[in-house]
Parts: C-alpha cells; sequence; structure tokens
C-alpha cells in the first residue's frame, strides 16, 4: 500500500481525553476514532490490525476442533425469560422493541441463542461433543465506558460455547480450549498467565482468565515467577489426546495464580520472595464450565446411551479480539509508539524513501516495493513528501517490525537502512541483504 494513497489520519497532540497509554496511541496513530461515549469507528490502520488478530483466533479455534458459526445481535426477550437472566441482566443490557412492538434486545452474551440453538438439532449423545464458535460484535451499556477500546460499550468479541454429554467430556472440552487459549496468546506476542477465577453459584476449578502483565493493568495480580518462562504448546498438540490435554493444563495450573479477588495471602508467601511476582494485569480471555445452568431451564436435552434424557452439559470461552488490541499495545510499546509483534503488525514492513522525486531513490524504492508485493509481504511505502524526520516518527508511532529506509546517501554507496522497530537496532545492508533478511 501506497500512503499517499492511504487513509491514515495521524495526530501529532496527545488527546487529552485519552487516560491510558493503548488510548492515546490508538487515536495518534490513527486506528480509531471515537464516535459516541465507548463507540468507535475503526479506520484502516486498526481494522487491518483487528482482522489478523482474527484470524489467529480463528486458526487456533479451528485446529481445537471448534465450529464457526454466527448468530444475530438482535435476540428475542423470550429466550431470556426462558433461562430467567432477562430481568437480572441489568442496565447493561439494551432493550429494544421492533415494530410489532415485541421485545428485544441487542445481545450482550449468546448462551442463551445457542443453547436454542443446540435443543433445536442436537438429540443424541452421538452428536456430541461439540464445540460452537462465532466473532461478534456485542453491546454493553456500561456506566462508565473508559480506557479507549479497553472498556467500551460496543466490542467485538469471540464466543465459544461446549455442549456435552456429562461432567467428564465437559472437562475435556475445556481443557481442549484452555490449550487453545494458551497457543493464541503465544501467537499473538502476549505471555497469558491463567488465574483461577470465580465460578459463582455452579463451584468447581473450571473457570479461568487468561491475564498478561502490565504496568497500567486494570488489577492487581500475583503469581510465580515461573509461569514467565513456562513454553507454549507446540502446533502439534493432539487435541483428541484428553491425557496429553490434562497433562499440559495440570502443569499450567499447579503453581499459584490469582488475582486479586481470589488471592490467597498464605499460599503466596510460601512461594520464596524472588519468585513472587506482584504486578498489575489485563483480562484478555475467560473461560467457564456452567454445567446445565442453561440447557436445564431452557430444555436442551439429549438422550444417552442408556436411552435416558439428560440436559447437556455447557461450557463458554470469551476472548475480546477488539480489547485485545489495546491489550497487546499495553504490553508492547515504548516512548515513540506502537511495537507490533510481526503476526498482527497492519504492515509487517515500512518502506521510507527519503527524497521523493530523486530518480534514483524513486527507482529503489520501487523495486523494493515491487518484490516485497510479488512476496506477499504486507508494506507501507511512504512514498510522500513529508520530511524524513515525519516519516520516521509515522514509523514509528504506527509500530511497524521492519523500516527499510532508502535515501540517496546510501544508494550511492550501494546501501540501504535497516531498522528492527522492537530493538531499534539499524543494518547498513545492501537491498539484496536487507530483502533477504526480511523474506528468509
Amino acid at each position: 500500500m501506497r500512503l499517499s494513497r492511504y487513509f491514515l489520519p495521524i495526530l501529532r497532540e496527545v488527546p487529552k481525553e485519552a487516560e491510558i497509554v493503548s488510548h492515546r496511541l490508538m487515536l495518534r496513530a490513527g486506528m480509531v476514532r471515537q464516535e459516541g461515549a465507548g463507540i468507535y469507528a475503526w479506520l484502516p490502520l486498526g481494522k487491518r490490525v483487528l482482522d489478523k488478530i482474527c484470524n489467529v483466533i480463528r486458526e487456533e479455534q479451528n485446529r481445537s476442533g471448534a465450529i464457526e458459526i454466527m448468530m444475530p445481535t438482535i435476540q428475542s426477550a423470550d429466550l431470556w425469560r426462558e433461562s430467567g437472566r432477562y430481568d437480572d441482566y441489568g442496565k447493561e443490557m439494551l432493550r429494544i422493541k421492533d415494530r410489532h412492538e415485541r421485545d428485544m434486545l441487542f445481545g450482550p452474551t449468546n448462551e442463551e441463542m445457542l443453547t436454542e440453538i443446540v435443543r433445536a438439532y442436537v438429540k443424541s449423545y452421538k452428536d456430541l461433543p461439540l464445540n460452537l464458535y462465532h466473532i461478534q460484535w456485542k453491546f454493553r451499556d456500561e456506566v462508565r465506558p473508559r480506557f479507549g477500546v479497553m472498556r467500551s460499550r460496543e466490542f467485538l468479541m469471540k464466543d465459544a460455547y461446549s455442549i456435552d454429554l456429562d461432567f467428564e467430556n465437559a472437562v475435556v472440552a475445556y481443557n481442549r480450549m484452555f490449550v487453545a487459549y494458551l497457543r493464541t496468546f503465544a501467537r499473538l506476542g502476549l505471555k497469558a498467565i491463567p488465574m483461577v477465577a470465580d465460578t459463582g453459584p455452579i463451584g468447581g476449578n473450571h473457570s479461568h482468565e487468561f491475564i498478561i502483565l502490565a504496568s497500567t493493568g486494570e488489577s492487581q495480580v500475583f503469581c510465580h515467577s515461573d509461569y514467565l518462562g513456562m513454553d507454549t504448546p507446540e502446533e502439534g498438540v493432539d487435541f483428541q489426546d484428553p491425557a496429553a490435554l490434562q497433562d499440559i493444563v495440570n502443569r499450567w495450573t499447579s503453581l499459584y495464580a490469582a488475582t486479586e479477588e481470589k488471592h490467597d495471602e498464605a499460599a503466596f508467601a510460601a512461594i520464596p520472595d524472588e519468585q513472587q511476582v506482584s504486578a498489575r494485569g489485563i483480562e484478555v480471555g475467560h473461560i467457564f464450565y456452567f454445567g446445565t445452568k442453561y440447557s436445564e431451564p431452557m430444555g436442551a436435552k439429549v438422550t444417552g446411551p442408556d436411552g435416558v434424557e439428560t440436559p447437556v452439559h455447557m461450557g463458554s470461552y470469551g476472548i475480546g479480539p477488539s480489547r485485545l488490541v489495546a491489550a497487546i499495545i499495553e504490553a508492547s510499546h515504548d516512548e515513540n509508539g506502537i511495537i507490533w509483534p510481526e503476526a498482527i503488525a497492519p504492515f509487517r514492513v515500512g518502506l521510507l524513501n527519503l527524497k521523493v522525486g530523486d530518480a534514483a531513490t524513486d527507482e529503489a524504492c520501487e523495486a523494493i516495493y515491487a518484490e516485497l508485493t510479488a512476496r506477499n509481504v504486507d508494506v507501507l511505502y511512504d512514498d510522500t513528501a513529508e520530511r524524513p524526520g515525519s516519516k520516521f516518527a509515522t514509523a514509528d508511532l504506527i509500530g511497524l517490525p521492519w523500516q527499510i529506509i532508502v535515501g540517496p546517501k546510501g544508494l550511492a554507496a550501494g546501501t540501504v537502512e535497516l531498522k528492527r522497530r522492537a530493538d531499534g537496532t539499524r543494518e547498513t545492508l545492501t537491498i539484496a541483504a536487507a530483502l533477504e533478511r526480511i523474506i528468509g
């Protein structure tokens, strides 16, 4: 993409309304624009990041055996009355009426609708196990939306729902998602630590929040330092092997890790001082087994091997892609701007022409741009007439992993400069060597 033809509304001033780093940088980098309290338009740069995050999530959900669907955003209030949640949910739910005066709502979540789909089609234990997921925009009327897309009213959510015959099989489904989440966050460049979360009236241990450590995190968290060095499950992990999955879950839950709400001072104090981690954290995912909470009142039953009908056991598994954009920035930035992990960077390479109009510089940049494009490398070519300092500032602000800097002086010596955004290192290389470094 040529920057001269792209829509990238950079802000040079720090927006006054932005309270945290990610909100400031997303506004300055032209990723989003606020259109209302907690409601944002996603501009081209932000949309590219959002799409890449969704692609990673989708790949790992599919790998685990989950199947993608798409449920509507507008739901009938009658479904929520069946589950008993319509009156209990509170003011966060946006309640509306259609032209026929029927009670409807803008879905804040999809347990009821998924349960309705299951009861309509899933009748036998032979139809199980099943895990259905979708990636959908949702709305919750937060009383105080803040921190940009970190806590907004309209947000993008990946919801997965497992359906199983009994508790034992539901635990296997839970473990699949546990492992899939570890892989997902690692691919997004995050070290996410699973921490035991509140299970409410259901009880048990099958509820985990996945937390990343960040100085601007929303809450205090506590864990063993060994979590920071644990290896993520490999791509070849067998999601059909319950024992292997349980081993991974056991390893990742064997050490102390808790949010402030679940913190046990005595258990934490038992960890050697040098291995205690007390930090701020951001929740990036939540998995939760809820058993028959919805299937029982809504009549989602299957016939078991013994011929007896029984309510299915279910779990829900959430990741907020729009929230993740902000969380990744909180965990990966410096004083100059965003530092994107390569897997989700809006463009992998920024190509900077330092003297547009100079024949040799233009020719070299066009050749590099053509080669990268032909190799399917996402590249943003800064072919504008801006001064070099402005181009450097923009490239650092939007956080592209690599910058190829082309100027007349370097070209005269047959070289360009290659900058790695993550650590700021610069190398003077031939064009061929620079391309080899990026393309491999």
